[in-house]
Order: structure tokens, then sequence, then C-alpha cells
């Protein structure tokens, strides 16, 4: 199963492999959207892919330059699935792969591994707490913690899912939607990052 491709930097072009059923690729359409509102804050800075399935959007940021990108996700077979596109992409050198639950490690390790310019999370669509649950997680660490104090969180969830517009601490600014997929990115309230 393709899971897409690389659409620019060092690893551009190359052709990224899917875990398998039940995973929803990062599309090539979704994926310029994305990187094209986070690109300013990419470059030389640190990325956190969770619930990475194919690790693409991590990847992504990699080839674009980021200084280094952490995967988690739970599922072996995803886990594989990452490794061996890290392999194929040359990259694996500024990358960290965790099999782990998402948020028992943003809870543990979180802000440890912290603070990352960009958050993606792609909760699987069956499990909706898992996005609220993310949220709070980032919120209790707080600017700087997990997400830098200029960082943007990004949730792709389902259409008929809806995405909370703010949080305690976090407030949505934005919205793409291609087809049932929604991108909802977050950043941190002024009284927040004050």
């Amino acid at each position: 199963m393709s899971a897409g491709r690389v659409i620019a930097g060092t690893a551009r072009g190359i052709r990224l492999i899917g875990p398998g059923e039940g995973t929803r690729p990062l599309g090539d359409r979704l994926k310029q959207s994305l990187f094209a509102i986070l690109e300013p804050g990419i470059r030389d800075r640190a990325f956190l892919d969770l619930f990475a399935g194919s690790g693409a959007a991590g990847i992504e940021a990699l080839s674009r330059g980021a200084a280094r990108a952490v995967f988690v996700e739970r599922d072996p077979r995803a886990i594989g699935t990452v490794e061996a596109n890290l392999a194929a992409t040359g990259l694996r050198d500024r990358a960290t792969v965790v099999r782990a639950d998402v948020g028992a490690w943003l809870g543990a390790k979180g802000a440890t591994n912290g603070p990352f310019a960009n958050l993606f999370l792609d909760p699987p669509y069956a499990e909706p707490d898992l996005l609220g649950m993310s949220l709070a997680a980032v919120e209790t660490s707080g600017p700087d913690g997990i997400v830098a104090r200029d960082g943007f969180v990004v949730a792709k969830h389902s259409g008929r899912q809806a995405a909370p517009a703010e949080t305690a601490l976090l407030q949505s600014v934005r919205q793409v939607r291609f087809g049932d997929t929604i991108l909802t990115f977050y950043r941190w309230s002024e009284e927040a990052a004050a």
C-alpha cells in the first residue's frame, strides 16, 4: 500500500509505503497544504509526529530541513513501516522512532523531548477521545514544554468529528478541508503564550 511520496526537500519524489489496512495516508494535496502553512517553522527545528502511521508527516518535515523528528506509534507493523520509509529516504540519522502509547509517552517523555516547533496529530478516527486527550497533554506541559511558544499543533481528523475551536490554552487559528478529512491548526492563546 502506498502512502504517497515526499513532495519537497532532499528526499523529494521518493515513494513511501503505508502500514496497511485501516490507515489513512497523508495524501499529496493535504501534505502540500499542511507544509505550506508550517514551512516557516520547519528548518532547523524539531517536529513531533504522533500516531505516526507511515511517518509521512515527520519524513516530509525532515526532508524540508527539520533538525530532528520524533515518531510515536503503538502499532508494531506501523513502526516497521516508519523505519523502512526512513531508510528509503536516507533520513534515519535525524529521527527517533518510539513504540509507545501516545498518551503515556506525552505524559512521561513529551516535555523532556521538546519543545517541538510543530506537532502533527493523526489519531485513529475510530478513537475520537484520543484527540482531546492529546491536546490536554500538550496544554498540561504549557508553552515551551511539548510545543514551543511559537509552535503549531495540527490535528488531522474526520469531518464527522468536530475538533474543539479552543481549549483552555490552545485556540484554532485555521482549518483546511479535503473531502472528509480536516486539518485543524492550533496555536497557544495569547494568555498562555504571555
